[in-house]
């Protein structure tokens, strides 16, 4: 059997990457989407909100029991240590439940698993995961304009949260390959992952 080709898939706030991402689990691939498990693991009941609570106090936690991102984000932007500090929470229960995602895919025979990890350039530990990297890149306005009109969030907090990223040279420095999506149609992003997949004989 043919070795499992693992693709790490990243790109900053707006760019496109979750679109990519849902274009190729609709094309039959298997993703793994960090972010999704992130929020699962904060959200009401989730396994990361006692160490949470026990951190940071109950200010943080919103009244339906999640991660109240609001104002933990309003601590990241004033406290560089409080990020350490949640990350040293959660990052361990998303190593878990990454791993138990990917041995299902395993399992199942899946030729190809595509993680989504919005943070990868930032992180040392997942460049060494993954076979190639796919960034998925835009202009930092359009980044802006599309975060502000899905999010409601205000020209200056959509400017914070890039800026709390890598940034964009970083991140094209760890690609191996690049969709340039700054003005590209829903057809010619699908058309773009075509050709990407059939590099590898998906």
């Amino acid at each position: 059997m043919a070795a499992i080709i693992r693709i790490g898939l990243t790109g900053g706030i707006g760019s496109g990457k979750s679109t990519v991402a849902a274009l190729w689990a609709q094309a039959g691939g298997v993703v793994v989407d960090v972010d999704a498990i992130s929020r699962q693991l904060t959200a009401q009941g989730g396994a990361a909100m006692d160490g949470i609570r026990h951190e940071f106090g109950a200010a943080f936690i919103a009244p339906q029991g999640a991660l109240d991102r609001n104002v933990m984000r309003a601590l990241v932007f004033e406290d560089h240590t409080a990020r350490q500090r949640l990350e040293a929470i959660v990052h361990p229960l998303i190593g878990l439940e990454v791993a138990r995602q990917a041995q299902g895919a395993i399992d199942r025979l899946a030729r190809c698993i595509v993680y989504d990890v919005p943070l990868l350039a930032e992180s040392s530990h997942w460049r060494g995961q993954v076979d190639w990297v796919l960034v998925v890149d835009c202009a930092p306005e359009v980044q802006i304009e599309r975060t502000m009109r899905r999010s409601g969030l205000s020209h200056q907090a959509v400017e914070q949260i890039i800026a709390a990223q890598a940034s964009r040279e970083k991140r094209l420095r760890v690609a191996d390959g690049v969709i340039f999506n700054s003005t590209l149609t829903m057809d010619e992003l699908a058309a773009e992952l075509v050709q990407i997949r059939a590099r590898f004989g998906l």
